[in-house]
């Protein structure tokens, strides 16, 4: 299944949605460091940006399950424009206020952070019900290279912006973009449960955590690359390379990332895709463990390309397979707690990372985490295999089992 489908059918909602998602990412993408370069004159200021950006982190990992939880389908749109509304806020209270004490600017970084935390999964939600049945694998794959986008612009943007021009500059454009998706959500349906023709009740604790194979697969995958990304300098530097050359390199990731999500929706691919999920996460892991292990340059650089078209497959899968497993209407609460999980991946990886660095070698660290991200994606894989598939999609793409394996009803999404 190409792209066309998607676009002839929904171009221009498609694109709309867009718009949306740009202003309500692009300031996620930003915040980390724009916090460090907002403090980093004051003293101790790289300390108190990292912890700016861990309350603002500690914000999302909050945020996504408490508030994504409780979107209703039939008025997501107000829930979530008040979300992004008071994220907003926040972000606009960081810029303005920049001298206020660092107790106040993390309370302004937690409500940054936690707001808008239902509008990853909602947004998800919004462009599946957008999306003709047949075309949902590349709904999220655009998804995807979208955000990888994003997230290859946003921290250039943001440093350009602090040293350029002021510290608090990036804070207040990241004010003014998530304020504008706000009216953006008008030109969008206004739930998901319009387009799917059901309202359902919120879904409980134990619908959501009917998925949690999914949720420790998806975490352990992102924070194998968190990790490579956080002792990434101190490898190079190990080694003779300039610590700059993290950029770069760091950049192509982004870029085999999208690459590996526009490749992933082109075409239907063999296996199920827990198996799926399992093959990407080892060869992430691989590509990894070769940049830990070859003290070459320009392998490092082949294997985070590598490791950048592996890893969005993988994740790529993780959403496909929540809406195997979880009913309709709780798709929305488990994207945010997929978001949730794979936030609080990261923020445990980077202590993690710390942690190692001080007893073992750069590489070293980077090998234990490829350990752990193999063991939880091994009992990632065992989970989702007796995981109990929810009934499939109204208008086809659901996967029935059959005697002797798994077998579409009609094309997978």
């Amino acid at each position: 299944m190409s792209y066309r489908l998607l676009f002839r059918e929904s171009g221009t909602s498609v694109l709309a949605w867009a718009l949306v998602a740009v202003g309500a990412r692009m300031p996620v993408a930003m915040a980390p460091l724009a916090l460090v370069f907002l403090v980093r004159e004051r003293p101790g200021g790289y300390t108190l940006g990292a912890v700016l950006a861990a309350g603002y982190v500690v914000g999302e990992i909050v945020g996504a399950p408490l508030l994504g939880t409780r979107l209703r389908a039939e008025r997501a749109r107000p829930q979530l424009a008040a979300g992004l509304a008071v994220g907003a806020c926040g972000f606009g209270a960081l810029g303005v206020l920049h001298g206020a004490p660092p107790l106040l600017l993390g309370v302004f970084a937690f409500v940054a952070g936690a707001a808008p935390g239902a509008a990853p999964g909602g947004l998800r939600a919004l462009l599946t019900a957008l999306a003709p049945q047949r075309a949902v694998q590349q709904a999220m794959s655009f998804e995807s290279m979208l955000t990888f986008g994003v997230w290859a612009l946003a921290p250039a943007a943001t440093a350009w912006l602090a040293l350029s021009v002021a510290p608090w500059v990036p804070l207040l454009l990241a004010c003014g973009l998530m304020a504008l998706s706000v009216p953006g959500l008008w030109l969008l349906p206004p739930g998901w449960a319009a387009a799917g023709g059901a309202g359902e009740r919120r879904p409980g604790v134990r619908v959501l955590m009917r998925a949690w194979p999914v949720y420790v697969t998806g975490a352990a995958s992102l924070s194998l690359l968190a990790m490579a990304e956080l002792i990434l300098p101190a490898l190079l530097e190990q080694r003779g390379f300039g610590v700059g050359l993290a950029g770069p390199l760091l950049a192509g990731f982004s870029v085999g990332s999208a690459v590996g999500a526009f490749v992933y929706g082109l075409r239907s691919w063999p296996g199920r895709l827990p198996t799926q999920g399992l093959v990407l996460v080892l060869g992430v892991s691989g590509c990894v463990a070769g940049v830990a292990l070859v003290p070459w340059a320009g392998v490092v650089a082949v294997g985070l390309v590598v490791a950048g078209v592996l890893q969005a497959g993988a994740m790529l899968t993780r959403n496909l397979m929540l809406r195997e497993v979880l009913p309709p209407g709780a798709l929305a609460a488990g994207y945010s707690v997929m978001y949730a999980a794979v936030g609080a991946g990261y923020a445990g990886s980077g202590s993690l990372a710390g942690v190692l660095l001080r007893v073992v070698s750069p590489g070293g660290a980077v090998l234990s985490g490829v350990g752990v991200t193999v063991v939880l994606g091994v009992v990632g894989f065992w989970g989702e295999r007796r995981v109990r598939v929810g009934a499939p999609r109204g208008g086809g793409g659901g996967r029935v089992r059959r005697r002797g394996g798994w077998s579409r009803s009609s094309p997978r999404p």
